[in-house]
This record gives structure tokens, C-alpha cells and sequence, in this order.
């Protein structure tokens, strides 16, 4: 208990050193967690067919995530330190207000995202997409400053960069789900003002079955699945890293993350493909079928044969350059 205790204790220290300001984030969005928690037991109101607070409880979830993994990662970083307290300071400022309006709106009973009922509520939706506009901006310069920086471990240093560059594209995703349903395009024809624009699930309205606690369409195609996997780009690539490393201990790695990588954002394309169709995740299509069997069948074979090859000579490893 004291060594699981102490390697936690470890990783908080790292990450406060790479980020006080997204540390603190991390450990505040595990309090309001807690306080989402407790809003489920208590609140038996429903929104869009789920529990009030399953929203606020998700978002604070994957934002104590978020946040936590990105200090972690510029525990790594030594270059472009003012640029880098620079976006630090903007990410958690705009997690806090992503976060606090999802909160805001779960206490008032009614949506957050895509809603513009009344003139309150398409207020806040317009703030928080300046958020997310400006958390997207500053994702981008965390990948700028990654390809700066150098890394003496060369597969550590891809699997950070491809990482984040997948979680950048992820979070790009989210724009799809802003667009007008064609529901909502005919309403706006015809001089009328729809209370929602945009949706998850493509090809009916939000609000129908889904899978339990995540809320995925089980009937229809739903964007959040791709952006979900998506966003967590920047855990699931080094942590494949840091899996590999500890089965292959004098492999060099460099191969593998880039294997890694390609096929997880193959899969990320896949379902963003499934979801437009308007296919649910739980029942994906013949043609989505084969192409989820075709990746994962390449990311086998090449995640194999990368872990077999020979280990490359000391002199031609140190002559690459980053």
C-alpha cells in the first residue's frame, strides 16, 4: 500500500513540476467529480433521457484526466518556458469555464451544449464555445512546442507528440457536432428559431437510448464516440509506449508508437465514418465491419512485425536526428 501510495505521490510531484496551474485543475475537477456524485444520489431529475449530473460527472472525469495528463507531460518540456506557462494558464482557465457551465446548467435542469433557447442559455453555449475554441488553439501550441522539444528517447518523445496530435484532431471532431440538423436548417428556412442547434447522434434527435453512464446512441450513429477516443489519444499512445517497453526492454521502440498511432487514428477515422453513416456503435454496418477488421488485422501485423525486428546498431541509432 505504501509503494502504490508513494508512485502516486511520485506522479503528483512530476506533474506539479511540469504544471502547477493544470495540477490544481486536475485535483479540483476530482472534488466537483465528487460533487456530481453526490448530485446523482440526491437529484432524481432527468435531462435528455439520462440523470442530471451523469453529464457534469463525465465531463469532470475526463477534465481531471485531461489536464492531469497534460502537466505530466510537460514534466517533459524545457523549451519555450514562458509560452509554455503562457498555454497552461489559458487551458486551465478555460477547462474552469467549460466545466462551470455544465455545472451551471445541470443545476438549472436544462442542457448545455447546443442549447440557444432562450437568450441565458445561447449566452452561455456562445462563451463555451470560445472555450473550446481557445482550448483547441492552445492544444495546438502544446504539439508546436513537442516538436521543439528534444527528446533523448526517441519513442518516448514520438508516442508524447503523436499523442496529442491525435487528441488535437479528436477535439476537432467536437465541430462536427455543431453543425445544424436538417431539422434544424429548415426551422432557420423558414424565419424560425430552433431552441437547439447541433446534436450528437446523426439521423434523430438527442435524448433517445443509449448505452448506460456513456449515453452513446444504440440506435443511431452518435459523434461522441470518435471524439471521445479521439481526445484520449494523448493516454492511450504513450501508455501502448510504456506497455511495449516493459514487454521488450532493449527493443527500440520508435516503430512500434508509430504502428501504435496509425492504427489507433485509423480506428478514430473508422468510427467518425460509422457515426456520419448514422450507424451505432453497438451495430456497425457491413461495410464498417470489414474496415474495422481490415485495421485491426494491419495494426496486428505491423505492431508484430516491429517488436521482432532486430535491435539496430548503437552507431546507427545515435547518427538519427530528431
Amino acid at each position: 500500500m505504501n509503494a502504490v501510495a508513494d508512485k502516486y505521490l511520485n506522479g503528483v510531484r512530476r506533474s506539479w513540476n511540469g504544471s502547477p496551474a493544470l495540477t490544481s485543475v486536475a485535483c479540483i475537477m476530482s472534488l466537483a467529480l465528487a460533487g456530481a456524485v453526490i448530485g446523482l444520489v440526491i437529484d432524481r431529475r432527468v435531462i435528455t433521457g439520462v440523470p442530471a449530473w451523469i453529464k457534469p460527472a463525465k465531463f469532470a472525469l475526463s477534465t481531471a484526466i485531461y489536464s492531469g495528463t497534460l502537466a505530466w507531460i510537460f514534466a517533459f518540456v524545457d523549451v519555450w518556458r514562458r509560452f509554455r506557462k503562457i498555454l497552461a494558464g489559458i487551458l486551465s482557465a478555460v477547462l474552469f469555464i467549460e466545466i462551470g457551465i455544465i455545472f451551471i446548467q445541470a443545476a438549472r435542469g436544462t442542457t448545455s451544449h447546443f442549447n440557444v433557447g432562450t437568450t441565458l442559455n445561447a449566452l452561455l453555449y456562445t462563451v463555451m464555445g470560445i472555450s473550446i475554441g481557445l482550448l483547441f488553439l492552445a492544444s495546438i501550441g502544446v504539439l508546436v512546442i513537442l516538436f521543439r522539444q528534444h527528446f533523448t528517447n526517441r519513442a518516448l518523445g514520438w508516442a508524447l507528440r503523436l499523442g496529442v496530435l491525435i487528441t488535437v484532431l479528436g477535439s476537432g471532431i467536437g465541430g462536427l457536432m455543431t453543425r445544424p440538423s436538417s431539422d434544424q436548417q429548415r426551422m432557420m428556412a423558414a424565419g424560425e428559431r430552433p431552441k437547439v442547434v447541433g446534436a450528437h447522434t446523426v439521423g434523430a434527435p438527442d435524448g433517445g437510448p443509449g448505452i448506460p453512464i456513456l449515453g452513446w446512441s444504440t440506435e443511431h450513429g452518435d459523434l461522441r464516440v470518435p471524439h471521445f477516443f479521439g481526445l484520449h489519444g494523448m493516454q492511450v499512445v504513450p501508455l501502448l509506449y510504456f506497455f511495449a517497453r516493459w514487454r521488450r526492454r532493449n527493443h527500440q521502440l520508435t516503430g512500434f508508437v508509430f504502428a501504435s498511432a496509425a492504427g489507433y487514428l485509423a480506428f478514430i477515422g473508422i468510427l467518425t465514418w460509422q457515426a456520419l453513416r448514422g450507424e451505432s456503435p453497438l451495430a456497425p454496418g457491413t461495410e464498417v465491419l470489414y474496415a474495422e477488421l481490415a485495421c485491426g488485422a494491419l495494426l496486428s501485423i505491423s505492431v508484430i512485425w516491429t517488436l521482432r525486428r532486430p535491435i539496430e546498431k548503437p552507431e546507427l541509432r545515435t547518427a538519427v536526428v530528431l
